[in-house]
Protein backbone atom coordinates (compact mmCIF):
# COMPACT_ATOMS: atom_id res chain seq x y z
CA UNK A 1 0.00 0.00 0.00
CA UNK A 2 1.43 2.93 -1.14
CA UNK A 3 1.41 5.93 1.94
CA UNK A 4 1.93 9.59 0.83
CA UNK A 5 3.08 12.60 3.30
CA UNK A 6 -0.55 13.57 4.36
CA UNK A 7 -0.86 9.91 5.34
CA UNK A 8 2.27 9.57 7.37
CA UNK A 9 1.43 12.92 9.16
CA UNK A 10 -2.12 11.72 10.18
CA UNK A 11 -0.58 8.30 11.10
CA UNK A 12 1.48 10.52 13.48
CA UNK A 13 -1.26 12.23 14.94
CA UNK A 14 -3.24 9.42 15.59
CA UNK A 15 -0.64 7.88 17.77
CA UNK A 16 0.39 10.57 19.68
CA UNK A 17 -3.43 11.55 20.29
CA UNK A 18 -4.01 7.80 21.93
CA UNK A 19 -0.62 8.69 24.37
CA UNK A 20 -2.49 11.69 25.90
CA UNK A 21 -5.68 13.29 26.35
CA UNK A 22 -6.09 13.69 22.13
CA UNK A 23 -4.59 16.63 22.07
CA UNK A 24 -0.86 17.00 20.85
CA UNK A 25 1.61 18.48 23.68
CA UNK A 26 5.05 20.38 23.58
CA UNK A 27 8.32 19.34 25.60
CA UNK A 28 8.65 20.05 29.02
CA UNK A 29 10.15 22.91 29.49
CA UNK A 30 14.16 22.63 30.58
CA UNK A 31 14.66 23.02 34.52
CA UNK A 32 15.49 26.72 35.25
CA UNK A 33 19.28 26.96 35.57
CA UNK A 34 20.74 27.26 39.29
CA UNK A 35 21.40 31.08 38.91
CA UNK A 36 18.10 31.10 38.58
CA UNK A 37 17.34 30.28 42.20
CA UNK A 38 19.95 32.54 43.65
CA UNK A 39 18.75 35.14 45.95
CA UNK A 40 19.26 38.64 45.94
CA UNK A 41 20.99 39.03 49.30
CA UNK A 42 22.80 35.95 51.99
CA UNK A 43 24.39 35.94 55.32
CA UNK A 44 27.78 36.21 56.13
CA UNK A 45 28.97 35.67 59.51
CA UNK A 46 30.94 38.63 60.49
CA UNK A 47 33.57 38.33 63.38
CA UNK A 48 32.96 42.60 64.78
CA UNK A 49 34.76 42.29 68.02
CA UNK A 50 36.72 39.71 70.22
CA UNK A 51 34.53 36.30 70.77
CA UNK A 52 31.98 37.56 69.04
CA UNK A 53 30.09 37.47 65.29
CA UNK A 54 27.21 38.97 63.72
CA UNK A 55 25.18 37.49 60.89
CA UNK A 56 25.54 39.96 58.12
CA UNK A 57 22.96 40.32 55.09
CA UNK A 58 24.60 42.03 52.05
CA UNK A 59 23.26 41.88 48.43
CA UNK A 60 25.02 39.19 46.14
CA UNK A 61 27.41 40.24 44.32
CA UNK A 62 27.98 40.59 40.61
CA UNK A 63 30.25 37.04 39.23
CA UNK A 64 32.95 38.01 36.80
CA UNK A 65 34.24 36.66 33.81
CA UNK A 66 37.03 34.63 35.76
CA UNK A 67 34.72 33.84 39.00
CA UNK A 68 32.66 31.39 40.70
CA UNK A 69 29.24 32.07 43.03
CA UNK A 70 29.38 28.83 45.43
CA UNK A 71 26.86 28.23 47.74
CA UNK A 72 28.51 26.96 51.16
CA UNK A 73 27.29 23.54 52.18
CA UNK A 74 29.56 23.31 55.36
CA UNK A 75 32.77 24.28 56.89
CA UNK A 76 35.05 23.00 59.53
CA UNK A 77 36.50 25.32 62.88
CA UNK A 78 40.03 25.39 62.97
CA UNK A 79 41.94 26.18 65.70
CA UNK A 80 43.35 29.12 63.42
CA UNK A 81 39.84 30.18 63.45
CA UNK A 82 39.50 29.97 66.91
CA UNK A 83 42.74 31.92 67.53
CA UNK A 84 41.16 34.90 65.56
CA UNK A 85 38.22 34.69 67.12
CA UNK A 86 39.36 34.95 70.89
CA UNK A 87 42.79 37.20 70.02
CA UNK A 88 42.86 38.45 66.83
CA UNK A 89 46.36 37.86 66.59
CA UNK A 90 45.91 38.57 62.50
CA UNK A 91 44.38 41.91 63.03
CA UNK A 92 41.76 41.52 60.40
CA UNK A 93 38.81 42.36 62.77
CA UNK A 94 36.53 42.63 60.83
CA UNK A 95 36.35 39.77 59.09
CA UNK A 96 34.47 36.73 57.47
CA UNK A 97 36.51 33.78 58.55
CA UNK A 98 35.80 30.56 57.67
CA UNK A 99 38.65 28.48 55.31
CA UNK A 100 37.65 24.52 55.39
CA UNK A 101 34.97 25.03 53.40
CA UNK A 102 33.04 23.31 50.67
CA UNK A 103 29.86 23.92 48.33
CA UNK A 104 28.56 24.11 45.51
CA UNK A 105 28.56 25.99 42.16
CA UNK A 106 25.83 27.67 41.47
CA UNK A 107 27.11 30.49 38.95
CA UNK A 108 30.52 30.99 37.10
CA UNK A 109 31.90 32.65 34.54
CA UNK A 110 32.59 32.23 31.11
CA UNK A 111 35.89 31.98 31.33
CA UNK A 112 35.93 29.46 34.02
CA UNK A 113 36.24 25.99 32.51
CA UNK A 114 38.56 23.65 34.85
CA UNK A 115 39.62 23.75 38.53
CA UNK A 116 43.48 24.25 39.55
CA UNK A 117 44.67 20.48 38.49
CA UNK A 118 42.95 20.41 35.06
CA UNK A 119 39.76 19.08 35.60
CA UNK A 120 36.85 20.28 33.63
CA UNK A 121 34.02 21.88 35.95
CA UNK A 122 30.48 23.05 35.74
CA UNK A 123 27.36 24.50 37.28
CA UNK A 124 26.06 21.84 40.06
CA UNK A 125 29.74 20.10 40.71
CA UNK A 126 30.92 20.40 44.75
CA UNK A 127 34.08 22.40 45.16
CA UNK A 128 36.96 23.04 48.02
CA UNK A 129 39.31 26.22 48.05
CA UNK A 130 43.50 25.83 48.88
CA UNK A 131 44.90 28.88 48.95
CA UNK A 132 45.28 32.43 46.77
CA UNK A 133 48.64 33.15 44.82
CA UNK A 134 47.95 36.57 43.65
CA UNK A 135 51.21 37.60 42.47
CA UNK A 136 54.10 34.48 42.75
CA UNK A 137 55.30 33.54 39.75
CA UNK A 138 56.79 29.97 41.21
CA UNK A 139 52.92 28.76 41.18
CA UNK A 140 51.28 27.72 37.38
CA UNK A 141 47.65 26.17 36.85
CA UNK A 142 47.62 22.85 36.84
CA UNK A 143 51.29 22.51 37.82
CA UNK A 144 50.97 21.28 41.84
CA UNK A 145 54.46 20.63 42.71
CA UNK A 146 55.16 23.47 44.07
CA UNK A 147 56.57 25.01 47.32
CA UNK A 148 54.65 25.21 50.88
CA UNK A 149 51.68 27.48 50.39
CA UNK A 150 52.21 28.77 53.97
CA UNK A 151 53.05 32.41 52.75
CA UNK A 152 49.58 32.76 50.48
CA UNK A 153 45.99 34.18 51.38
CA UNK A 154 43.49 32.29 51.97
CA UNK A 155 39.72 32.98 51.72
CA UNK A 156 38.59 33.30 55.48
CA UNK A 157 41.42 35.26 56.35
CA UNK A 158 41.02 38.36 54.18
CA UNK A 159 40.82 41.68 55.31
CA UNK A 160 36.96 42.93 54.84
CA UNK A 161 36.59 43.71 50.98
CA UNK A 162 33.93 45.24 48.65
CA UNK A 163 33.30 41.45 48.08
CA UNK A 164 31.64 40.36 51.55
CA UNK A 165 31.71 36.99 50.42
CA UNK A 166 35.57 36.11 50.50
CA UNK A 167 35.03 33.56 54.09
CA UNK A 168 33.50 30.06 53.85
CA UNK A 169 31.43 30.79 57.10
CA UNK A 170 28.34 32.21 55.11
CA UNK A 171 25.77 31.25 52.46
CA UNK A 172 27.74 32.06 49.52
CA UNK A 173 31.28 32.77 48.94
CA UNK A 174 32.65 34.24 45.76
CA UNK A 175 35.94 32.74 44.63
CA UNK A 176 37.82 35.30 41.96
CA UNK A 177 39.66 33.88 39.58
CA UNK A 178 41.38 37.50 39.02
CA UNK A 179 43.22 37.24 42.59
CA UNK A 180 44.84 33.63 41.62
CA UNK A 181 42.54 31.12 43.45
CA UNK A 182 42.75 27.44 43.58
CA UNK A 183 40.13 25.22 43.79
CA UNK A 184 39.62 21.73 43.25
CA UNK A 185 36.61 19.68 42.00
CA UNK A 186 35.58 17.33 44.46
CA UNK A 187 31.82 16.01 43.48
CA UNK A 188 32.97 12.44 44.39
CA UNK A 189 33.49 12.65 48.01
CA UNK A 190 30.30 12.85 50.25
CA UNK A 191 30.12 16.08 52.50
CA UNK A 192 31.72 15.24 55.93
CA UNK A 193 34.47 14.15 53.47
CA UNK A 194 34.98 17.78 52.15
CA UNK A 195 34.89 19.14 55.27
CA UNK A 196 37.75 17.24 56.47
CA UNK A 197 40.06 17.97 53.10
CA UNK A 198 41.85 20.65 54.76
CA UNK A 199 43.03 19.16 58.22
CA UNK A 200 43.67 15.82 56.54
CA UNK A 201 46.38 17.68 53.87
CA UNK A 202 48.18 18.97 56.54
CA UNK A 203 48.75 15.49 58.28
CA UNK A 204 49.52 14.38 54.42
CA UNK A 205 51.94 16.81 54.05
CA UNK A 206 53.43 15.68 57.49
CA UNK A 207 53.32 12.16 56.53
CA UNK A 208 55.05 13.47 53.05
CA UNK A 209 57.97 15.50 55.10
CA UNK A 210 58.28 11.90 57.67
CA UNK A 211 58.76 9.49 54.32
CA UNK A 212 61.95 12.04 53.54
CA UNK A 213 63.67 10.89 56.90
CA UNK A 214 64.32 7.12 54.89
CA UNK A 215 63.35 6.07 58.63
CA UNK A 216 59.12 5.99 58.30
CA UNK A 217 58.79 2.17 56.88
CA UNK A 218 55.85 -0.41 56.92
CA UNK A 219 57.57 -2.08 59.55
CA UNK A 220 58.10 0.89 61.54
CA UNK A 221 57.14 1.51 65.40
CA UNK A 222 55.17 4.80 65.33
CA UNK A 223 54.32 6.55 68.36
CA UNK A 224 51.94 9.63 67.59
CA UNK A 225 51.54 12.21 70.67
CA UNK A 226 48.33 13.70 70.68
CA UNK A 227 44.66 12.82 70.23
CA UNK A 228 42.81 15.94 68.68
CA UNK A 229 41.89 15.57 65.34
CA UNK A 230 45.82 16.55 63.46
CA UNK A 231 46.89 13.23 65.47
CA UNK A 232 43.87 11.52 64.69
CA UNK A 233 44.25 11.92 61.33
CA UNK A 234 47.89 11.09 61.43
CA UNK A 235 46.86 7.99 62.69
CA UNK A 236 44.27 7.10 60.04
CA UNK A 237 46.87 8.45 57.47
CA UNK A 238 49.31 5.85 58.81
CA UNK A 239 46.55 3.00 58.70
CA UNK A 240 46.37 3.58 55.06
CA UNK A 241 49.89 2.68 54.24
CA UNK A 242 49.57 -0.27 55.81
CA UNK A 243 51.33 0.45 59.04
CA UNK A 244 50.40 -1.59 61.92
CA UNK A 245 52.97 -0.90 64.90
CA UNK A 246 51.23 2.18 65.26
CA UNK A 247 50.95 3.38 69.57
CA UNK A 248 48.91 6.59 70.71
CA UNK A 249 49.33 8.70 73.26
CA UNK A 250 47.13 11.71 74.81
CA UNK A 251 45.52 12.30 78.50
CA UNK A 252 42.13 11.93 77.24
CA UNK A 253 40.28 7.99 77.07
CA UNK A 254 37.91 8.95 74.81
CA UNK A 255 40.25 9.77 72.50
CA UNK A 256 42.60 7.36 72.94
CA UNK A 257 39.82 4.52 72.33
CA UNK A 258 38.46 6.54 68.61
CA UNK A 259 42.66 6.43 67.89
CA UNK A 260 42.20 2.39 68.15
CA UNK A 261 39.36 2.31 66.01
CA UNK A 262 40.99 4.53 63.61
CA UNK A 263 43.95 2.21 63.43
CA UNK A 264 46.30 2.83 66.69
CA UNK A 265 47.25 -0.42 68.07
CA UNK A 266 47.86 0.53 71.24
CA UNK A 267 47.82 3.92 73.77
CA UNK A 268 49.54 5.40 76.51
CA UNK A 269 47.08 7.53 79.01
CA UNK A 270 49.72 10.48 79.75
CA UNK A 271 47.85 10.65 83.12
CA UNK A 272 48.54 7.69 84.42
CA UNK A 273 52.47 7.87 84.56
CA UNK A 274 54.34 10.50 87.23
CA UNK A 275 57.41 11.65 85.61
CA UNK A 276 58.97 11.89 81.89
CA UNK A 277 61.04 8.86 82.46
CA UNK A 278 57.88 6.87 83.71
CA UNK A 279 56.02 8.09 80.82
CA UNK A 280 59.04 6.90 78.13
CA UNK A 281 58.84 3.64 79.88
CA UNK A 282 55.39 2.91 79.51
CA UNK A 283 55.53 3.99 75.50
CA UNK A 284 58.81 1.26 75.89
CA UNK A 285 56.35 -1.19 77.10
CA UNK A 286 53.35 -0.74 74.44
CA UNK A 287 55.90 -0.93 71.90
CA UNK A 288 56.85 -4.46 73.82
CA UNK A 289 59.93 -2.99 75.05
CA UNK A 290 61.38 -1.26 72.12
CA UNK A 291 61.46 2.72 71.91
CA UNK A 292 60.10 3.96 68.72
CA UNK A 293 61.63 4.26 65.31
CA UNK A 294 59.72 7.56 64.50
CA UNK A 295 57.44 10.27 66.22
CA UNK A 296 55.06 12.61 64.98
CA UNK A 297 54.24 15.38 67.86
CA UNK A 298 50.46 16.65 67.24
CA UNK A 299 50.36 18.72 70.20
CA UNK A 300 50.66 22.66 70.67
CA UNK A 301 52.51 22.07 74.21
CA UNK A 302 56.30 22.80 74.35
CA UNK A 303 56.38 20.56 76.96
CA UNK A 304 55.00 17.81 75.22
CA UNK A 305 57.65 18.38 72.40
CA UNK A 306 60.25 18.52 75.05
CA UNK A 307 59.35 15.01 76.44
CA UNK A 308 58.94 13.44 72.33
CA UNK A 309 62.77 12.91 71.95
CA UNK A 310 62.45 10.50 75.19
CA UNK A 311 60.64 8.03 73.09
CA UNK A 312 62.47 7.82 70.40
CA UNK A 313 65.06 5.06 69.76
CA UNK A 314 68.84 6.28 68.87
CA UNK A 315 69.24 6.73 65.03
CA UNK A 316 65.42 7.35 65.22
CA UNK A 317 63.08 10.04 63.61
CA UNK A 318 60.60 12.67 64.39
CA UNK A 319 58.10 14.92 62.65
CA UNK A 320 56.91 18.12 64.27
CA UNK A 321 53.53 19.43 63.01
CA UNK A 322 51.93 20.95 66.42
CA UNK A 323 53.00 24.05 66.53
CA UNK A 324 51.20 26.04 63.39
CA UNK A 325 51.32 29.39 65.72
CA UNK A 326 54.21 30.35 67.99
CA UNK A 327 53.35 28.58 71.44
CA UNK A 328 55.96 29.51 73.20
CA UNK A 329 59.95 28.02 73.41
CA UNK A 330 60.82 24.30 74.54
CA UNK A 331 63.39 23.24 76.57
CA UNK A 332 65.78 20.23 75.16
CA UNK A 333 69.13 19.09 76.05
CA UNK A 334 70.61 19.50 72.55
CA UNK A 335 73.39 16.72 73.06
CA UNK A 336 71.08 13.89 75.13
CA UNK A 337 68.42 14.46 73.26
CA UNK A 338 69.13 15.00 69.71
CA UNK A 339 72.87 15.01 68.88
CA UNK A 340 74.10 11.79 70.97
CA UNK A 341 70.89 10.02 69.73
CA UNK A 342 70.75 11.14 66.06
CA UNK A 343 67.69 12.19 65.83
CA UNK A 344 66.56 13.23 61.97
CA UNK A 345 64.01 16.26 62.39
CA UNK A 346 61.87 17.50 60.18
CA UNK A 347 59.36 20.33 60.79
CA UNK A 348 55.82 20.45 58.90
CA UNK A 349 53.65 23.32 58.38
CA UNK A 350 50.53 23.54 56.02
CA UNK A 351 50.75 21.67 52.93
CA UNK A 352 51.81 21.98 49.38
CA UNK A 353 48.73 21.90 45.86
CA UNK A 354 50.26 18.05 45.42
CA UNK A 355 49.07 17.22 48.55
CA UNK A 356 45.84 18.40 48.50
CA UNK A 357 45.15 16.19 45.17
CA UNK A 358 46.35 13.00 47.26
CA UNK A 359 44.19 13.72 50.33
CA UNK A 360 41.45 13.08 47.86
CA UNK A 361 42.91 9.18 47.60
CA UNK A 362 42.85 9.53 50.99
CA UNK A 363 40.17 9.92 52.13
CA UNK A 364 38.52 7.72 49.97
CA UNK A 365 40.85 5.02 50.94
CA UNK A 366 39.85 5.61 54.51
CA UNK A 367 36.45 4.79 53.81
CA UNK A 368 36.71 1.74 51.93
CA UNK A 369 38.49 0.33 54.53
CA UNK A 370 36.11 1.50 57.02
CA UNK A 371 37.83 4.48 58.93
CA UNK A 372 35.79 6.59 60.35
CA UNK A 373 36.67 9.49 59.73
CA UNK A 374 33.01 11.30 59.37
CA UNK A 375 33.10 10.72 63.07
CA UNK A 376 35.76 12.96 63.53
CA UNK A 377 32.84 15.84 63.06
CA UNK A 378 31.23 15.96 66.32
CA UNK A 379 29.45 18.94 66.55
CA UNK A 380 27.34 21.02 63.88
CA UNK A 381 25.92 24.12 64.20
CA UNK A 382 24.14 26.40 61.93
CA UNK A 383 25.37 29.43 60.85
CA UNK A 384 23.36 31.30 63.37
CA UNK A 385 24.94 29.62 66.06
CA UNK A 386 28.41 30.37 64.94
CA UNK A 387 28.89 31.77 68.47
CA UNK A 388 28.35 28.84 70.43
CA UNK A 389 30.09 27.01 67.80
CA UNK A 390 33.64 28.66 68.42
CA UNK A 391 32.76 28.25 72.00
CA UNK A 392 32.62 24.58 71.96
CA UNK A 393 35.72 24.57 70.26
CA UNK A 394 37.66 26.86 72.52
CA UNK A 395 36.46 24.35 75.59
CA UNK A 396 38.24 21.69 73.78
CA UNK A 397 35.41 18.92 74.71
CA UNK A 398 34.55 17.50 70.82
CA UNK A 399 36.48 17.04 68.12
CA UNK A 400 35.99 18.49 65.03
CA UNK A 401 33.29 21.22 65.02
CA UNK A 402 31.55 22.19 61.79
CA UNK A 403 29.04 24.87 60.40
CA UNK A 404 26.62 22.94 58.40
CA UNK A 405 24.09 25.20 56.38
CA UNK A 406 20.77 24.32 56.07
Amino acid sequence: MAVNSNDVEQIVRQVLASMTDGSVRSAAPAAAPAAGNIPKTAKVAVLTQLKHFDIMEYPIPEVGDDDMLVKVEGCGVCGTDAHEYKNDPFGLIPVALGHEGTGEIVKMGKNVKKDSAGKDVKVGDKIVTCMIFKDNPDITMYDLNKQNVGGADVYGLLAEDASNFNGWFAEYILIRGALGSTFFNVSDLDLDSRILIEPCAVLIHAVERAKTTGILRFNSRVVVQGCGPIGLICIAILKTMGMVNVIAVDGNEQRLSFAKRLGAAGSVNFMNYKGIENLAKGVEDAFGGHPADFAFQCTGSPVAHANIYKFIRNGGGLCELGFFINGGDATINPHFDLCSKEITLVGSWVYTLRDYVTTFDFLKSAKAIGLPLSELITDRYPLEQINEALEKNLAMTGLKIAIVNK
